[in-house]
């Protein structure tokens, strides 16, 4: 799959995208998959400019307890609950998408998330832990982030834990119910998670070539 580039019309100004700088994610991979989907970047932990841009990317990588400590010593769940009760959009990816859920367990230690979603981060059910590489989704129906994807696209996926239980359901007819896509190593887990403002993918789209720039080019559509 080719992707189009991102249009060069005068009159469309940019969407500005800040890449949260708070020690532990690839910003410099976000930051250039971004930028190639169109957007005005900036990696900072400065809270204005995080809280007021179009949109706010949660990386993460390594350990649930030590995201969640950077994140909170930079500010980030003051700016992500104050953007998300605002309706601003935020999209985090792996640990960053991760520590939105309520709990993160890991090696029998329980730590708090930013608990935007039920749920608990647990080991990956696998005969083989990590799951790194390409691997499928499961697209949700209707979903605006895999608009335009083939049901085969490829994402890459680097991590031991997951969510594999989603229980957040909506029984009002006016709010649109989230929409989960899920992908399988061992047993299944949540991939992908759209639900109002916030966004998020287990997988890198930083790193999953032009599938993942089409995902970032659906997002910042959205902004």
């Amino acid at each position: 799959m080719e992707l189009s580039a991102p249009s060069s019309s005068p009159s469309k100004k940019q969407k500005k995208v800040v890449v949260f700088d708070y020690g532990f994610g690839n910003v410099r991979s976000a930051e250039r998959a971004l930028a190639r989907a169109g957007a005005d970047v900036e990696i900072t932990r400065d809270y204005d400019k995080a809280l007021n841009a179009d949109g706010l990317l949660v990386p993460g990588v390594g350990a649930f307890a030590s995201c969640m400590k950077g994140l909170r010593e930079a500010r980030g769940d003051w700016i992500v609950d104050r953007r998300l009760s605002g309706g601003r959009p935020v999209m985090g990816i792996c640990v960053g998408m991760q520590i939105l859920f309520a709990r993160g367990i890991e090696h029998g230690v329980e730590s708090e998330g930013l608990d935007e979603w039920p749920g608990s981060v647990e080991p990956l059910q696998a005969e083989i832990v990590p799951h790194m590489g390409w691997n499928t989704v499961e697209a949700a129906a209707g979903s605006q982030l895999f608009a335009g994807l083939d049901a085969d696209a490829r994402f890459y996926f680097v991590h031991s834990y997951a969510v594999h239980d989603w229980s957040l359901e909506t029984h009002n007819p006016a709010m649109e119910a989230p929409k989960v896509t899920w992908s399988t190593h061992g047993k299944p887990f949540v991939a992908a998670v759209e639900n109002g403002a916030l966004w998020a993918t287990q997988f890198h789209p930083e790193k999953s070539g032009d599938a993942g720039a089409q995902l970032l080019t659906n997002w910042i559509g959205t902004l």
